[in-house]
């Protein structure tokens, strides 16, 4: 939309570059808070509405320093994995453009927790993973034939896991708005969605919607996902290394032997006597057979 461009036209000078570089320090501080301080985060830098409203408008900040993954064992991989999203989506968009993707996610995420709170009175633990998660899509649609190993083992493109991460969230927005109308819902029912990951829960629900809703207003209300795309990127790519490599091409070429200025031994001059503007080295200048426009009539 024109408007953002103009907007990335104004203020592109105050993205942060590297942002993601900075996230990743703050998710490994966070990790070691929850290793040598368990239940600080909680206690007083997890993003709860009850206690913003009560004046620790900090946690409006630093809630994101929740680290995505709290396993000794994993947690490298997944700084390392988000770090690779997150750099690469930046290197793709711009850094504004990444920028004010991150910090909407971010936005849309203390907006949902108070709207949590308002609704239903409960200090809901929203933590990154739906901001985690929002990037992952994102990078997903940039890159869609990307291949993970799954589990280590397993090739799969990046696509497959974000259609399976998008029914997901999906059936927990259906499901989590569903039941809050029903009435007698059967017991089974939940504990076969619990079983299948899927938390019939409003409070979850609006959680997922969070996640998707900074994808999709982003994405489609913008729409820029074809300029984004990873083909469209190559083409321009392709073709700027195209004209920057005409634009350097040889200034004197020999008419002869087809030698250029690449040779700095050589040096080259028009012919007086030939008709049109042929070049030719010093070793074929006064040796080469004139050219006139009959193609016929040659001196020598």
């Amino acid at each position: 939309m024109k408007w953002f461009y103009k907007l990335e036209r104004k203020f592109g000078r105050y993205a942060i570059s590297n942002l993601m570089y900075y996230v990743i320090i703050l998710y490994a501080v966070g990790f070691l808070l929850n290793v040598f301080a368990p239940g600080f985060y909680e206690t007083y830098l997890s993003l709860s509405p009850s206690m913003i409203l009560k004046g620790q408008v900090w946690r409006l900040v630093t809630f994101i320093i929740e680290p995505p993954d709290t396993s000794i064992i994993f947690i490298i991989f997944s700084l390392y994995l988000y770090y690779m999203i997150g750099s690469s989506l930046e290197r793709t968009w711009g850094s504004f453009r990444f920028n004010v993707y991150f910090f909407m996610g971010m936005i849309l995420h203390i907006i949902a927790a108070f709207l949590i709170y308002i609704i239903w009175g409960i200090d809901f633990p929203l933590n990154t993973y739906y901001l985690n998660m929002s990037l992952f899509l994102a990078f997903a649609a940039t890159y869609p034939d990307m291949q993970l190993m799954l589990f280590f083992i397993i090739p799969i493109k990046i696509k497959w896991l974000a259609i399976i991460d998008a029914v997901y969230f999906g059936l927990t927005i259906v499901f989590g708005f569903l039941f809050t109308t029903l009435v007698n819902v059967a017991p089974a029912l939940y504990v076969g969605l619990f079983n299948l990951g899927i938390m019939a829960h409003p409070l979850y629900a609006t959680a997922a919607l969070v996640s998707l809703l900074n994808f999709i207003v982003f994405f489609f209300m913008t729409r820029n996902v074809a300029r984004y795309s990873p083909k469209e990127i190559k083409r321009k790519i392709v073709y700027t290394s195209k004209v920057k490599s005409a634009s350097k091409g040889s200034r004197h070429k020999c008419a002869i032997c087809g030698q250029t200025e690449a040779n700095e031994n050589l040096t080259f001059r028009y012919c007086s006597k030939c008709d049109g503007n042929y070049e030719y080295c010093q070793e074929h200048l006064y040796t080469h057979q004139h050219i006139k426009n009959d193609n016929e009539e040659r001196e020598s």
